[in-house]
């Protein structure tokens, strides 16, 4: 069980230390080309993914900082109920150490920081960071997992 969270406080440490690169080298706004299709950046968002309900007043940093809790509280129950299944508890990790290092920022900034910008041209994907990152990649190895299970399943059943 251990290894799990620990792999969840790797996420976190990571995340914290590459925010707070970024938060020393740019200022808000502030973008860097790297390549023709990634630049970094500094970008504060006060909203969910993709910046949603960033505009929405205030309240919703409450809410999605109780959601955040809520997530560590199931995922952290998940993990100590399933320790054995090795994709599905690393997916929770990563979805786990993600969760807690956004929630970080939105305790203690009020903002989660963002500085990952990829494009193609002129069309742009929304800035993340890597709490972004190992939440994605955590959900891919959930589904993934799920997906093995139900090919068990049936064949188990066959």
């Amino acid at each position: 069980m251990h290894r799990w969270f620990g792999i969840s406080a790797i996420v976190v440490a990571l995340d914290l230390y590459t925010k707070h690169l970024v938060e020393n080298a740019f200022r808000l706004g502030d973008s860097k080309f790297v390549t023709s299709f990634f630049n970094l950046v500094r970008f504060h968002n006060e909203g969910a993914a993709f910046s949603f309900l960033a505009n929405a007043g205030g309240w919703q940093k409450w809410f999605f900082t109780a959601v955040a809790v809520t997530a560590v509280v199931v995922i952290s129950y998940l993990i100590r109920k399933h320790v054995q299944q090795k994709l599905f508890c690393l997916g929770l990790a990563l979805v786990l150490g993600g969760a807690l290092g956004n929630l970080y920022d939105r305790l203690t900034l009020g903002y989660v920081v963002d500085f990952l910008y990829f494009h193609i041209n002129d069309l742009y994907w929304p800035a993340f960071n890597v709490a972004d990152s190992a939440v994605c990649v955590g959900v891919a190895l959930l589904l993934w997992d799920s997906f093995k299970q139900d090919a068990l399943k049936a064949k188990k059943d066959a």
